[in-house]
Parts: C-alpha cells; structure tokens; sequence
C-alpha cells in the first residue's frame, strides 16, 4: 500500500520566504529569502551550522510558524494567510511529525499513541494499512507498553508510525536521531528510509549529522538564512565536506 502524493507536482513549494525576530536594530533575520520545491515520494535533507535557519525552515514549511513575508504551500493550498482553524486542520490532514525526543504521550499505549492523529479526526485506520505499517516499524509485541516500558529506539518507532498513520502528504523530521545511540540511530533511519522508498512517503528531515543526511535523496545546505548549495544525496564523508565548504566546522 502506497501513499498518493500526486507524483508529479511539488508536495511543499516556498517561495521567497523570510523571516524577521524583533524589529529595529535588535531585528534577526532567521531567513532571508528562501525558494525550496519538495518533490514527491523523496527524502530531502536540510542541514547547516547553529543559527543558519534549519528549524525556522522546518517550522515555516510545516505550518507551525509564518513567514515574514514570501508564501508557502502545501499539498497545492497557500497556507500563509489561512486562519488557525484552517491550518490546524490542514497541518492534520496533510503533515506527520517526528521529533528528537518524541513527544509520546506517557499515559497512552504504544497503539493508542500511533492512532492518535486519527482519533483526534474521529477517524479509524484502514486495518490492511495497520497491520502492513505495524510490521514495517516492527512494533508487533509491543502495542500495549506504555512509552515507560519501551527503550529510546522503540519509542522513535512508535512515532515514525503516528506520523504516518494518517499517511500525510509529507512528514517533517526534526532531528530524529539525535537522542538515540549509533546502533540505534541506525536502524530509525533504515525505518526511514524504508518509509519513503517502499512506501512511498514524502519526508523533509532537519539534521547536523552527516551519517543521517546520507540517506537522503537531496540535501538542502543552509547558511544565514540562504540555502547556498544543493547537492543530490551524497556519503558521509562527502556531506562532511559541504559542511566545511559553508563554514561549518
């Protein structure tokens, strides 16, 4: 089973995007004018040093914050002047989320976590879609521990699979292996890249770490505000090496 993503037409299209804190001479330019397509069925990486815009980037692109000016649109909808009824719903419809520390609700089970989305949407899962995520995520003996009773890895599988759940147009990753160790961090990011090639999901994914940029299918460097090179994936190594070109040590 597949997501629909429309192949063909940009899932996430920025256009110009800025984004000021402040006014006057304390004012911060987080971006400076950022034009990005999210193509469809891809994994696209944004990476660059500590205040050079990634998450500000992220949160434009999600819905979560809005531009200064420029416009962005998801799933074909301009969501920068929609209301926040309207983008709560649109971000509930369209956007998953996966965050460094998770973000679990304690009191749920591991199933009861993952069918949140859709039963905040007064929504049931298709059950094939169920089964089939919850074996690709390999959570099948663990559905009724709470988030207390499960190790770092398997709570980041738990939310990789609320967030595709609903099987949104696009997931945004912030971080996602950052709290977790090597071995571990190894294995969420083969379930991410598993997500995206075999089932096809659109993902943007904000990290520093090269080993984890390396699964992406483009990689989107940020400095300043601008993205001042994009490259088509790429080996450790060689991301290592774009890092250092942009200034980052």
């Amino acid at each position: 089973m597949h997501v629909d993503n429309g192949k063909g037409s940009a899932v996430v299209v920025a256009d110009g995007v800025t984004r000021r804190y402040g006014a006057g001479d304390t004012a911060v330019d987080a971006l400076s004018g950022v034009s990005v397509e999210v193509e469809p069925g891809a994994l696209t990486a944004v990476m660059g040093p500590s205040g050079s815009g990634k998450s500000t980037l992220m949160h434009i692109l999600a819905g979560l914050d809005r531009p200064t000016s420029g416009t962005v649109k998801i799933a074909g909808t301009e969501i920068t002047d929609l209301g926040d009824t309207e983008l709560t719903k649109l971000r509930r419809e369209h956007i998953g989320f996966v965050f460094q520390f998770f973000n679990l609700l304690p009191m749920l089970t591991a199933d009861e976590n993952i069918l949140l989305p859709l039963s905040i949407a007064g929504e049931k899962p298709d059950p094939d879609w169920y089964q089939e995520l919850i074996r690709s995520v390999g959570l099948g003996d663990r559905l009724h521990h709470r988030p207390s009773e499960l190790s770092g890895g398997q709570q980041q599988r738990v939310a990789i699979a609320r967030a595709l759940v609903s099987r949104p147009s696009v997931i945004f990753a912030d971080e996602p292996t950052g709290n977790l160790d090597s071995k571990t961090s190894g294995e969420i990011l083969e379930l991410l890249r598993h997500s995206v090639r075999d089932l096809g999901q659109t993902m943007v994914m904000v990290t520093h770490d090269a080993h984890a940029a390396q699964i992406a299918d483009r990689i989107l460097f940020l400095a300043d505000g601008l993205i001042v090179k994009q490259t088509s994936g790429g080996s450790a190594p060689e991301i290592v090496a774009s890092m250092e070109e942009i200034g980052v040590e």
